[in-house]
């Protein structure tokens, strides 16, 4: 079971006044059935640039999506558990699956030769900050072990996370849309 994440929404009241909206547990919470312990706690969504400040419904209140709309963000915390042996079994088809039902089924980019199975690619600008535990982030040729309080700055790149630690890992994303430069896509 994922701890719950507290959310505390403001907004105004009819007169103008700063309020607090809601101040609850996230209510969206996807946990994902082809990796159990793989959860993602939606906190927020945006739909355009400048956002649009209102006391509008509840952006999170939708299908779980991988990246944000276009000209949109997404804030989520993930919990990923450690990686079973299963995991490094994942053949092309299962992790375009996987991604699949992360609402991303175009991001996946494994494939045999592939660092990891779960590696893949989304035309964000993603800024993930690691909360609990310790995770490596996997690129193409490379990777680095991250600890709590480490940031990473993910600028549209394959790349997996691998979490090899025997216990969950815990991070923060905050997703933002982009667009690839000339030669990148």
């Amino acid at each position: 079971m994922t701890a719950p994440v507290r959310r505390v929404v403001t907004g105004h009241s009819a007169d103008g006044r700063a309020i607090i909206i809601s101040d609850t547990s996230a209510p969206q919470v996807f946990e994902v059935a082809a990796q159990p312990g793989l959860a993602f706690t939606e906190i927020w969504r945006t739909d355009c640039m400048p956002v649009r400040v209102d006391n509008a419904a509840d952006p999170t209140l939708r299908p779980l999506q991988l990246a944000p709309t276009p000209m949109g963000s997404v804030i989520r915390v993930t919990d990923i558990p450690p990686e079973s042996e299963d995991d490094g079994a994942l053949d092309p088809a299962k992790a375009a699956a996987h991604f699949a039902q992360l609402g991303g089924a175009k991001a996946s980019t494994g494939n045999a030769a592939a660092p990891h199975p779960l590696m893949h690619r989304t035309e964000t600008v993603d800024y993930g900050m690691v909360l609990e535990g310790e995770i490596y982030l996997v690129l193409d040729d490379s990777e680095v072990l991250l600890h709590r309080g480490d940031v990473v700055i993910q600028r549209g790149t394959n790349h997996a996370w691998a979490n090899r630690s025997g216990k969950s890992t815990r991070m923060l994303f905050i997703l933002l849309d982009g667009k690839f430069a000339d030669g990148l896509n």
